[in-house]
This record gives structure tokens, C-alpha cells and sequence, in this order.
């Protein structure tokens, strides 16, 4: 069998499959929509956190603020909280666990997003595979049956199989739009991550910073 007659017979499958596969994808997409805006939503919440630690670390209260970034649950209270396990540590040693926290909380915020983009770049041209399978079959069915009225048949075949075309454009739209609106948001969370590193860095550098002085002025 030659590979033109094994793709006509793949084609005498029909478009159906198409729209059930397309199907499927919608509703796993918007099964990951739902689950990345309800842990956003719950890694959400540490824009005060900023204020607060700058506040605790200003008055040198370092365990008030273990407490209050231990009952956090955001992006920016687990960043915080792990340069805090580093404290006594140096300022590289919270740098370097901060930075690792980050790189964790990235991972987690950018989990099954991929699969968004994926629905989103590809399924309109699955859609368009099964409009092409359904013309191909009107014709095929138009070679078939030559007699009077087969043409209108062939003409509202083919309109059915353009609603493959359609479905795929509307399953990839709303994949588009989450996986841009997640994307932004990440970026802010993550952002707003790099305000408590540099907080709690600056604190420890000027924490150091009148030791080093002392130093100095003990060797002249």
C-alpha cells in the first residue's frame, strides 16, 4: 500500500475524532486555568509583606519577623523566610538561599503553563486538519455520487467541517489570554520577590557594617 492511499484511508476516519480531541483539550485547559488562579490566588498576598519586614528589620526584630513570614503563605514570605534560616550566616549564605527560593517559587508559579501555550499556538491549526479531513471526504463523497442534489450535499459537508476550523480558534483563544495573563503575573509576584531580597540584604550589610569600621579603627 503506497503512503497516498494510506493517508486517504487515515482521512476515511472523518473529522469527528478532531472535535473530540479538541474538545478534550478545552476542557483540560480550562481545568489548568482554574487550578493556576486558585494557587496564584493563595501565593498571592505579600505586596505588605515588604512593609512589614522593613519595619521588623529596622528595629533589629528579626524573630517577630520569623513569626509573622511563618504564617505566610506567599511567593514573597517563602523567599523571605529562607534568607532568615541563613541569617546568622552572612549575607552571601541569604543571598544564595534566597535566590535558590526563588528559582523554586518560579518552578511551582510556571507549572502546566507550558501546556496552555502548547493548546494555544496549536490547536487552531488542529482545527484546520480537521476541516481539510472533512473537505477531502465532501469530495470524495462528490466523486461517488455524481447525480442531481450531490452537490448541495458536498457544499453543507464542507460547512460542517469548517466548524472544526471554528472550535479550534475558540479553544485557542482563552488558552492564549490565561497563559498571557499567568505569564504577567508571574513576573510581578517574582518582582515583588526581589523587594524582601533586597531588604533583608541591605539590612545585613549595614547589620556588618559597623564591625568592619571597628576593625579598622582596632588596627590603627
Amino acid at each position: 500500500m503506497s503512503l497516498t492511499e494510506a493517508l486517504n484511508r487515515f482521512t476515511e476516519l472523518g473529522a469527528e475524532w478532531v472535535l473530540w480531541l479538541l474538545l478534550a483539550l478545552s476542557v483540560i485547559s480550562i481545568a489548568v486555568m482554574v487550578e493556576r488562579a486558585l494557587l496564584l490566588r493563595r501565593r498571592g498576598g505579600g505586596r505588605g509583606l515588604a512593609r512589614i519586614a522593613d519595619e521588623k528589620l529596622s528595629a533589629s526584630d528579626i524573630e517577630g519577623l520569623r513569626e509573622i513570614v511563618g504564617k505566610g503563605r506567599s511567593s514573597e514570605a517563602a523567599v523571605l523566610s529562607a534568607g532568615l534560616e541563613k541569617y546568622d550566616d552572612g549575607p552571601s549564605a541569604v543571598e544564595e538561599s534566597m535566590h535558590a527560593a526563588q528559582i523554586r517559587e518560579r518552578q511551582i508559579l510556571d507549572r502546566n503553563l507550558a501546556f496552555l501555550g502548547t493548546v494555544g499556538a496549536n490547536a487552531p491549526f488542529i482545527g484546520l486538519a480537521g476541516t481539510v479531513i472533512g473537505i477531502m471526504e465532501a469530495f470524495r463523497n462528490l466523486g461517488a455520487n455524481v447525480q442531481a442534489g450531490a452537490s448541495s450535499s458536498v457544499m453543507s459537508a464542507i460547512a460542517e467541517a469548517l466548524v472544526a476550523t471554528l472550535i479550534g480558534l475558540l479553544v485557542a483563544v482563552p488558552a492564549v489570554v490565561a497563559f498571557n495573563i499567568f505569564q504577567r503575573r508571574i513576573k510581578t509576584r517574582m518582582n515583588d520577590t526581589q523587594v524582601v531580597v533586597h531588604l533583608l540584604l541591605a539590612h545585613l550589610k549595614r547589620r556588618g557594617a559597623p564591625s568592619v569600621a571597628a576593625e579598622g579603627r582596632s588596627k590603627d
